[in-house]
């Protein structure tokens, strides 16, 4: 079994009991990554999976996240993408590791002919079905444009990154898998109390959400009161549950993407 043999609905299982109880052996480190980032491989009983493995102690203090906090918070990313039932966030658990704790994710082999989903374009060759969100110029002043595909599975994306709070959706943190699945990865700035959403994926800011996006949160709002809200309070604090459900609410309520706010930066850097 490798991380791209595994079908969608069957991986939860087999995937997660791979993560946690596997032996893990560090193969090298993500050097790009602003934390201790380590590709690993996972083994147990004959089965092999390539894994992201970021220990506690590797995470860089920040000025509004508690220290030690961000291995947590992709495990409840993932618990909440579950919950969703839209599968966006690659398996993740919290387990010991060669380094000590830390998340340990199911790592997503893209195809080498796997089209970007969020780039920087020409401004003049818009590609079709694409979305502009931001202008730039090169090095030569040529202009380009901060752009992302018009898909409704990166539109299912920004509506979890909205509902996590995510305040680093670059386009680096799209993937897309050998079966055209998409996947967001690297969610340990989410969940914060305040509105710190920073995300590529501003393309329907305003719009209307879908019909299916606004019964699955229907379902997240019933969730998070329930068992969702029981496995989150092993890694995010009462509050941080709070505002989660609050955010569901507000959501439900508007019935539409969020917009920008003034009082944070829109779009993560590098973007992508």
């Amino acid at each position: 079994m490798t991380s791209s043999g595994l079908a969608p609905r069957r991986e939860g299982d087999a995937a997660l009991r791979l993560l946690r109880d596997g032996e893990l052996t560090v193969e090298g480190r993500l050097v790009d990554a602003s934390n201790t980032t380590l590709r690993g491989i996972l083994t147990l009983d004959g089965a092999t999976a390539r894994c992201v493995y970021k220990p506690v102690r590797g995470e860089r203090p920040l000025w509004d996240f508690p220290d030690g906090t961000l291995a947590g918070r992709e495990v409840a990313a993932y618990l909440v993408s579950v919950a969703s039932g839209w599968d966006l966030v690659p398996p993740t658990v919290l387990r010991s590791g060669p380094f000590g704790p830390g998340s340990c994710q199911l790592w997503i082999d893209e195809p080498p002919d796997a089209e970007p989903l969020v780039a920087f374009v020409p401004a003049d060759a818009l590609p079709p079905r694409w979305i502009p969100i931001a202008a730039a110029r090169d090095d030569d002043g040529t202009p380009y444009a901060l752009a992302h595909a018009d898909d409704p599975r990166l539109a299912r994306l920004a509506i979890l990154d909205a509902v996590i709070n995510n305040a680093d959706r670059k386009g680096g943190h799209v993937l897309v898998g050998p079966d055209d699945r998409i996947h967001g990865v690297d969610h340990g700035v989410s969940f914060h109390v305040e509105g710190k959403l920073r995300t590529v994926l501003w393309g329907w800011a305003g719009r209307p959400l879908p019909d299916d996006a606004v019964e699955t949160l229907d379902r997240l709002a019933h969730q998070v009161t329930g068992p969702l809200g029981d496995e989150l309070a092993e890694h995010l604090t009462r509050g941080e549950i709070t505002e989660l459900a609050a955010r569901i609410d507000r959501l439900r309520t508007e019935c539409c993407f969020p917009q920008p706010s003034p009082d944070w930066p829109a779009v993560p850097w590098p973007p992508v």
